[in-house]
């Protein structure tokens, strides 16, 4: 009996000794093996180049130099738009005059403008993606200046609105240069940087202010439409420096090319590119406006054609109402001098050729330097908020002052409702360019802009016919469809499904 439990004891030892033997064996394959993939990970690392992509340059190189330059020469181009755009308020007391026009003739010039910048705006959008941003930007400066300058020697009515029409549709592809701008300036940039093209904007209405106020009276409307276009040939020049967009380049499989771009961008600010080598797949559905309409973006983009289109309505409503209001001395004021105390109405007579006197200019003067007094405020909104819940804010801002711009106050008190109408629409339209720039992809961002742009110009076509055909009949009227659909997109923003506030710039949908 012991004999057997002693060789029960020898079997069960051998036992856990061959166990142990196998357990060890095991363990060091298992780490030999372990071994071996590490070693070959890191020879297939280092046997690879690293690579990177253009968003990762762009906040490899930051801010500097480059970046200032783009943006004086590129927020100059806001200067020759709002030139364009601010002079149809300074001419039209004076086409009024000449020609003997109605009021519904009088709206139809800015109209016209509109329509030019709509048709042109999806086709400049689709070439931009394809083709380029620069080259549409360069021929959009171009051809606004060449068709402006021919409209000083217009014959007659006819020939004025078909050329501001041509005007238009140059003016719809140099706003491509938002999208070349925005695609060259870092994420935590965009917010402080982007706000700040209001004050290009600012001047370009207070040069056209000035200039109806110093040559209209001396030598004519026709003199001031010449000068008015000399920005715009400086700017041709000034554009050479800057290059195409590298996200475009790569995107259209030309990456030695957003490499010459980003290498001089990175020497310009004294930065260094990322190690490694640029690396991103050709892009082959550029420009395919369906992709704005697809289940990743289509509740996107039919809200914020929306959006383009009060953002437009709402600040060209009070652009041409205010100019409206003192050409008309409709004004509800308690200290109205004898001139501003004669109402006009279209009823009285088929011209009334009354000029803006220096008050008027001074007023619209004044109410220009809203465009950008609350940039500070905008900027704020922008980072503390985000984009959308900005949105909002600003479009029950804006129906608010609408609705209480012509309450029975003096002249400096309708000054200052003006001023701060015009800078919480402006803001509005500053925030929804930025929106735009940043959720749609690089293959369609130009196209996504155009679409974007022809709707707000939609809204540009109709405000004309209630703020300067309407108004005679009732002010109140007048100023109430701006309000209202103020008040409808501020609920609507809020049901955007994408903020990008931070977001780095998509590539491809």
């Amino acid at each position: 009996m012991a004999l057997k439990r002693s060789s029960s004891m020898k079997t069960q030892l051998v036992n856990a000794i061959q166990l142990q033997e196998v357990e060890l064996e095991e363990e060091i394959n298992t780490s030999s093996s372990n071994s071996t993939h590490a070693e070959a990970a890191e020879a297939k690392a280092q046997t690879e180049p690293k690579c990177y992509t253009v968003e990762e340059a762009v906040e490899s190189i930051g801010f500097g130099r480059f970046h200032i330059l783009l943006f004086v020469i590129m927020g100059s181009a806001n200067i020759v738009e709002a030139m364009e755009i601010m002079l149809l308020a300074v001419v039209s007391p004076e086409i009024r005059c000449e020609w003997r026009l109605e009021d519904w003739q009088v709206a139809l010039v800015s109209t016209m403008v509109f329509l030019g910048f709509m048709v042109c705006g999806v086709l400049c959008g689709y070439v931009a993606d394809k083709y380029g941003r620069w080259k549409v930007v360069f021929g959009g400066f171009i051809w606004a200046s060449y068709f402006s300058l021919l409209t000083s020697f217009s014959p007659s009515y006819g020939w004025f609105i078909f050329l501001r029409c041509m005007v238009g549709c140059g003016v719809a592809a140099t706003s491509q240069g938002f999208v070349l701008k925005t695609e060259f300036i870092p994420a935590k940039y965009r917010a402080f940087l982007l706000p700040l093209a209001a004050v290009f904007w600012m001047l370009g209405s207070m040069l056209i202010i000035i200039l109806g106020m110093t040559v209209v009276p001396t030598m004519g409307w026709r003199w001031m439409i010449r000068f008015s276009i000399i920005p715009s040939i400086i700017l041709i020049g000034l554009f050479m420096f800057i290059p195409e967009s590298a996200r475009f380049q790569v995107s259209a499989g030309n990456v030695q090319g957003a490499m010459s771009t980003l290498n001089w961008i990175a020497r310009m600010n004294g930065a260094s590119l990322p190690e490694g080598e640029l690396r991103e797949p050709e892009v082959l559905e550029r420009g395919n406006a369906i992709t704005l309409i697809s289940p990743a973006f289509r509740r996107t983009s039919l809200l914020l054609w929306y959006s383009w289109f009060v953002a437009s309505f709402s600040y060209y409503g009070s652009v041409l109402s205010g100019s409206e209001l003192l050409e008309k001395n409709l004004l509800c004021m308690t200290d109205a001098d004898p001139e501003h105390q004669i109402k006009h109405n279209q009823e009285e007579a088929l011209c009334y050729c009354i000029p803006f006197n220096m008050a008027d200019y001074q007023t619209l003067l004044i109410s220009c330097l809203g465009e950008v007094a609350l940039i500070p405020l905008n900027i704020g909104l922008l980072n503390i908020f985000g984009r959308k819940p900005s949105l909002a804010i600003l479009q029950v801002l804006s129906a608010f002052f609408f609705m209480i711009v012509n309450i029975c106050t003096t002249m400096m008190g309708f000054t200052i409702l003006l001023f701060l109408l015009r800078s919480v629409v402006s803001m509005n339209f500053n925030v929804v360019y930025i929106y735009t720039a940043e959720v749609y992809p690089t293959a369609v961002r130009s196209i996504g802009m155009g679409f974007c742009t022809s709707f707000s110009r939609v809204g540009g076509m109709i405000a004309p016919f209630i703020a300067q055909v309407l108004m005679s009949k009732s002010v109140i009227l007048a100023l109430s469809p701006f309000a209202l659909a103020c008040v409808i997109c501020a609920v609507g923003v809020l049901f955007l499904p994408i903020e990008t506030r931070g977001r780095a710039l998509l590539q491809d949908a």
